[in-house]
């Protein structure tokens, strides 16, 4: 089962209602890519599909493909606020390899299909930098 922090609940909550379209869903689902196999992606959407896991928590609604549930099981979506910034991020006990970034993951029983993220991590330190384009 997938959880939901209040943090996070009351964040989607407020972007929902910025826009103005009360029965959206938020749809959380997996994609392969990103330096370790597997992003995460989170997308407005109208419609709920049949076999869809719905979530709910504090008036938001969160869906969720089957082929998704399988590597969200256990997962908790939260919403964090930092000296560095604020943004959602999905705690998933399924992932037994990150992104030093938090992009991407690997589990224990499937790879992804690993594509470069612009990070790159140091070697000797194991640090990550993340890679920005300025324009």
């Amino acid at each position: 089962m997938i959880t939901i922090t209040e943090a996070a609940a009351t964040k989607l909550k407020e972007l929902m209602t910025n826009q103005e379209q009360p029965a959206l869903y938020l749809r959380l689902f997996i994609a392969p890519g990103g330096c370790e196999g597997f992003t995460y992606g989170m997308a407005f959407d109208k419609e709920r599909q049949g076999e869809d896991q719905v979530i709910e928590r504090g008036g938001v609604r969160v869906l969720v493909d089957p082929a998704s549930s399988e590597y969200l099981s256990g997962a908790q979506i939260d919403f964090i606020k930092s000296q560095m910034g604020e943004g959602f991020t999905v705690r998933n006990p399924n992932a037994i390899s990150t992104c030093g970034c938090g992009h991407s993951f690997h589990t224990r029983h499937a790879a992804g299909q690993p594509q470069d993220c612009g990070c790159e991590t140091d070697q000797a330190t194991g640090h990550t930098t993340e890679h920005t384009t300025k324009a």
